[in-house]
C-alpha cells in the first residue's frame, strides 16, 4: 500500500499563487481563509498556520469544503458528526444546523462551572477522521487526497489531528500529504506518526519555505509600498524575507494604520475562527493594543476555554496579560491571568499555574479575587498537583478562606452561589480525606440552599454539577440504588450530556443490571464524539454478559482510536485466544509490545502463542520474562506451571502454583489445577486438600469434576470407602 507523503522544505501554495501585484484585500481573502481547493473535488489543499484562525486552521479549512459536498453526496452524512463539526469549524453552522445542547454549551460564561476534559480534541480528531473516511468511501474517483502546509506553524489541535489520521487513514483511501518548511516546531506524536507512516521527500533544488529564490530576494520586483501591503495580508504567517524587511523598515504608525484596517475587514466578514487567529493579530498590532488587542485576545481566550483547546488559552492568555496595565487595568489582567493559569491546570501544568495565582492574591485584595483564587489553590493541593506535592490541610485552609468571603458577599445570589460553590469544593477534599458522610452533607446541604434562595431558572448547570456530584458520593458510599437516582435525575436536566449515562452505566453494571447499562453505553456513544473510555467499559460489560463477539468489536475499536490503551489490548487478545483464534491475536501482541516493551502481560501472552505453535522453548522464555518483571502475575506463573508439569517438573510446578495462590487464595482453578500436580506426584493427602478447598468455591458445572478428582485421591490415600 503506497504510504502518506511528508514533504519537507516546501514552498506553500499560498506563496506560490501570489501575484506581484496583489492587492491586500485579494491576498487577505485567501490567507485568512487558508484553504485552497483544485479543480478536482477529491484533492484538497489547506494551510494550517495557526496565525490565520488558531486552532484547527487546517482542518477547520478543510471542512468547510467538505461538509458542503460531503452533504450533497450524501444527505445526513454529517449527522454523526455535528459536534466535530461545529467545533472546528463553527461557520459551518447554517449548513448542517445545531448539534445536541448540553447545560455546558447553553450556560452563560459567568454560570459555567464545568469545563471540557484535555483530551476533548483527541475525541474531536477521531470524528473528523471518520467522516473524512465516510466521505472518502461516498464520493469515489479514486483516494480522497489532502495537502496540509505549513505544518510546522500549525497549532497543537491540527498537529494532534494530522498524528491521528496519518495512523488511522488507509492511503488507499485518503492519501495524506504533510508539508513542512524549514525548523522544527512539530509536536511528538505528530513526528513520530510522520516518521512511521509517512514517506520523506526532500524540497526541490533552489527552493527554500518562504516562497523566494535561494538568495532570498523578491523575485516579482514589487515595491517595498506593496510589499509592505502583502505582508499586512498575509496576516502575520508571511515567510517572504523581502515582505517582512520592508514591514520592519515601515513608519509605526503607517504599520498600526494598516493593521487597524486590515482588522476591520475581517471583522465584517463575521467568522468565528477568524477571531481566534488573524483578528488579535492585527489588533495587537493596530492603534489600540492594550484596549481592543487585549479585549481580542481575551475573547479569544474565553472561546478557547469553553471548546477545550487549552494550549490557545495559554497562549491567548500571555499575550493579552503581556499587553495589560496591572495597575490600571487590574480585572482584565486578572482574567487574562486566570485563564492561562487554568488552562495550565488542564493540561497537568500545575507547578507552572501556581506563581500566576500566588501573584494575583499578592497584588489584589479584591474579594472576588482572592475567593476565586482561593478555590484554585484549594483545587491544585487536593486533586491536580501531582501525588507528591498534595497537601489535604493546605488546600482546606485555602477553601475555608473562599467560604468565608463568599459568606459576606451582599448580594443574595452572588452569595448563595459562591457559598455552595466553595463548599462543594470542600466537599471533594472530604472525599479525599475519607470524610464521606461530611462530603455528603455539605452536597445535599448545598442542593437545598440554591433551591431555597434562588430561582428555578438560575444556574441551572451547577445545580445538575451537585446532584451528579452527590450521585457519585453515593457511589463511593456504596449506595448504589441513591446513586441510580441521582444519576437519573441529572440525565433528566441534561439528557444530552454523554459522560453521565458513562457513570450510570457503572451504577447499573455494579446493580447487575448489564443490559441497561450498555444501553446507556450506546447512548453516551450516540451524543459524543469518538471516547475510547465508553468502548472499553461497553467492552467490558458485554464480556461479563457473555457477548464475546460484541466485546471484542469495542476492544479493538478502542486500540484503533488509542493503540497505547493496554488493558483493551490485553483483554482483546485473552478473548481472542479463548475463541480459538490466535492469527489474530498475534499481531496484537506485538504492536503492544513495540508500543509497551516488556511489560509483563503482554510477554505472557507470547508465552501463550508460541505454546499454540507448539514451540516450548519460546513459551518458557516468556514466561520466565514476564515474571521477572512481575514476579506475582497469575496467569504468568499458571503457565509457566503448566510447562513444568508437562516435562515432570512437579516441584517446580507446585512452587508457581504456591505462589500464584498467595496472590490469588480464593482461585478454584489454580486449587483445582495444583491438586492435580501433587495428585500426578503421589501427594495425596495435598490434592485432597486442594480439590476439597476448590468444591467450596466452585459452580455447580464444576462439581462433578472435582468430586471425581477427590475420589481417585482418596482411593489412593483410604481405599474405596473413602472414593465412594
Amino acid at each position: 500500500m503506497t504510504a502518506h507523503e511528508w514533504r519537507t522544505g516546501t514552498t506553500p501554495a499560498a506563496e506560490q499563487q501570489r501575484e506581484p501585484a496583489e492587492s491586500a484585500g485579494a491576498a487577505g481573502a485567501a490567507g485568512a481563509n487558508g484553504a485552497t481547493g483544485s479543480a478536482d473535488r477529491a484533492a484538497f489543499v489547506v494551510d494550517c498556520h495557526r496565525g490565520l484562525r488558531g486552532p484547527y486552521t487546517g482542518l477547520g479549512s478543510l471542512l468547510r469544503e467538505v461538509v458542503p459536498l460531503a452533504i450533497k453526496a450524501q444527505p445526513g452524512i454529517t449527522d454523526r458528526h455535528v459536534t466535530e463539526i461545529l467545533s472546528v469549524a463553527p461557520e459551518l453552522r447554517p449548513a448542517i444546523g445545531v448539534g445536541p445542547e448540553t447545560l455546558t454549551s447553553l450556560a452563560a460564561p459567568e454560570e459555567r462551572t464545568r469545563i471540557y476534559p484535555a483530551n476533548r480534541t483527541r475525541r474531536l480528531a477521531h470524528g473528523a477522521v471518520e467522516l473524512l473516511a465516510e466521505y472518502a468511501a461516498v464520493a469515489g474517483g479514486g483516494p480522497l487526497r489532502l495537502v496540509f502546509e505549513r505544518v510546522e506553524h500549525a497549532d497543537y489541535t491540527d498537529q494532534e489531528f494530522l498524528a491521528i489520521l496519518l495512523r488511522r487513514a488507509r492511503p488507499d483511501r485518503i492519501r495524506v500529504t504533510v508539508a513542512t518548511g524549514g525548523g522544527g516546531g512539530l509536536v511528538d506524536e505528530l513526528a513520530a506518526a510522520l516518521g512511521r507512516y509517512a514517506r520523506r521527500t526532500p524540497p526541490a533544488a533552489g527552493t527554500d519555505a518562504g516562497g523566494t529564490d535561494a538568495a532570498g530576494t523578491d523575485a516579482g520586483g514589487r515595491t517595498q509600498e506593496e510589499l509592505l501591503h502583502a505582508f499586512v495580508a498575509a496576516d502575520g504567517t508571511s515567510q517572504d524575507p523581502a515582505e517582512t524587511a520592508a514591514y520592519e523598515q515601515a513608519d509605526p504608525a503607517l504599520r498600526a494604520t494598516l493593521h487597524d484596517r486590515r482588522a476591520a475587514e475581517l471583522l465584517a466578514r463575521d467568522e468565528l475562527t477568524l477571531g481566534l487567529g488573524a483578528i488579535p493579530y492585527h489588533l495587537e498590532r493596530g492603534s489600540d493594543p492594550a484596549g481592543a488587542g487585549a479585549d481580542a485576545l481575551y475573547e479569544a481566550a474565553r472561546h478557547c476555554g469553553a471548546m477545550g483547546f487549552y494550549h490557545s488559552v495559554i497562549d491567548f492568555g500571555t499575550r493579552g496579560r503581556d499587553l495589560t496595565d496591572p495597575e490600571t487595568q487590574m480585572e482584565r489582567f486578572w482574567h487574562l491571568s486566570t485563564r492561562a493559569s487554568s488552562a495550565m491546570v488542564v493540561l497537568g501544568q500545575t507547578v507552572e499555574a501556581e506563581p500566576t495565582y500566588i501573584d494575583l492574591r499578592a497584588r489584589y485584595d479584591l474579594p472576588e479575587l482572592q475567593l476565586s483564587t482561593g478555590y484554585a489553590l484549594a483545587m491544585l493541593y487536593t486533586r491536580f498537583h501531582p501525588a507528591e506535592l498534595r497537601d489535604h490541610h493546605l488546600a482546606r485552609a485555602y477553601i475555608n478562606n473562599s467560604i468565608a468571603i463568599a459568606s459576606l458577599l451582599t448580594d443574595p445570589e452572588q452569595r448563595a452561589f459562591h457559598s455552595v460553590f466553595q463548599k462543594n469544593g470542600l466537599a471533594l477534599i472530604e472525599m479525599r480525606t475519607g470524610r464521606i458522610e461530611r462530603a455528603l452533607r455539605l452536597v445535599s446541604d448545598g442542593i437545598a440552599y440554591l433551591d431555597r434562595e434562588l430561582p428555578g431558572e438560575k444556574h441551572r448547570l451547577h445545580r445538575s454539577v451537585l446532584v451528579h456530584n452527590r450521585g457519585k458520593v453515593y457511589l463511593a458510599m456504596g449506595r448504589l440504588e441513591e446513586a441510580l437516582a441521582d444519576l437519573s435525575k441529572v440525565i433528566e436536566l441534561d439528557p444530552n450530556y454523554a459522560d453521565y449515562y458513562f457513570d450510570r452505566a457503572d451504577v447499573r453494571r455494579r446493580l447487575g443490571d448489564l443490559a441497561g447499562a450498555v444501553a446507556d453505553c450506546d447512548t453516551a456513544i450516540s451524543l459524543s464524539p469518538p471516547f475510547y473510555e465508553l468502548h472499553y467499559n461497553r467492552g467490558d460489560i458485554k464480556a461479563e454478559a457473555g457477548d464475546v463477539e460484541g466485546a471484542l468489536a469495542d476492544f479493538g475499536y478502542v486500540v484503533e482510536l488509542e493503540p497505547d490503551q493496554l488493558d483493551a489490548r490485553v483483554n482483546l487478545v485473552g478473548l481472542l485466544m479463548e475463541g480459538g483464534d490466535p492469527a489474530a491475536a498475534e499481531p496484537h501482541v506485538e504492536e503492544g509490545l513495540v508500543l509497551h516493551p516488556g511489560d509483563p502481560r503482554l510477554l505472557h501472552l507470547r508465552g501463550e502463542l508460541a505454546l499454540e505453535r507448539g514451540d516450548m522453548g519460546a513459551a518458557r522464555q516468556d514466561f520466565d520474562a514476564a515474571l521477572r518483571a512481575d514476579p506475582g502475575l497469575v496467569p504468568a506463573l499458571a503457565s509457566r506451571a503448566a510447562l513444568a508439569h508437562e516435562a515432570g517438573d512437579h516441584g517446580a510446578a507446585l512452587a508457581d502454583l504456591t505462589a500464584a495462590l498467595e496472590a490469588d487464595p480464593d482461585n478454584g482453578d489454580l486449587l483445582y489445577n495444583r491438586g492435580y500436580v501433587h495428585e500426578a506426584a503421589g501427594r495425596w493427602a495435598e490434592a485432597v486438600e486442594d480439590y476439597t478447598r476448590a468444591l467450596e468455591l466452585a459452580g455447580d458445572d464444576d462439581r462433578d469434576e472435582l468430586l471425581n478428582r477427590r475420589a481417585v485421591a482418596r482411593s489412593a490415600l483410604m481405599g474405596t470407602a473413602g472414593a465412594q
